[in-house]
């Protein structure tokens, strides 16, 4: 994931310190009910769409831009899915974050997969039982997705 430039002027202040963030993910299906994954170029693993909105831009406009940016997909919003506060990240630099997520199921409607920008080594859709390699906040965002029950979490166990 690119480091927006606001994130960057902050860290010009804070240095490595915790920020509080918030982020988008987004489980986008096609028409075949296939979910849309990219292979990140920061770690090689398989991923949903995700990012950080802009200062004063909305979660789910975000969401699409970034599905756009990062596979040249065009979506829509269907729903909110989950809104979650992860644990902290410590990146490789030194820098930590961590994130307030806020989680959307999208339909696709236009445009090809494809790597769209350096975030991204591949893109491809997944039927939802092939799916490859993924991390349990992926897997847990797609069953939300796909249900229509509520999600209740435990703050003692979830993340």
């Amino acid at each position: 994931m690119a480091t927006p430039d606001f994130i960057r002027t902050l860290r010009a202040s804070v240095g490595h310190d915790l920020l509080w963030l918030p982020g988008v993910s987004a489980v986008v299906l096609d028409d075949e009910g296939r979910v849309l994954l990219n292979r990140r170029s920061d770690n090689g693993k398989w991923s949903l769409i995700g990012g950080i909105p802009e200062p004063g831009e909305q979660p789910a406009a975000c969401a699409v831009r970034e599905i756009h940016e990062e596979t040249g997909v065009r979506a829509v919003v269907e729903r909110l899915i989950v809104v979650q506060a992860l644990h902290p990240v410590r990146y490789d630099n030194g820098d930590i974050c961590q994130y307030m997520d806020i989680s959307f199921r999208c339909r696709s409607v236009g445009g090809e997969a494809r790597v769209n920008d350096d975030e991204s080594l591949d893109v491809g859709w997944f039927a939802v039982d092939a799916l490859p390699d993924l991390n349990e906040f992926a897997l847990l965002r797609i069953k939300q997705a796909l249900s229509d029950a509520p999600t209740w979490f435990d703050p003692a166990t979830s993340n």
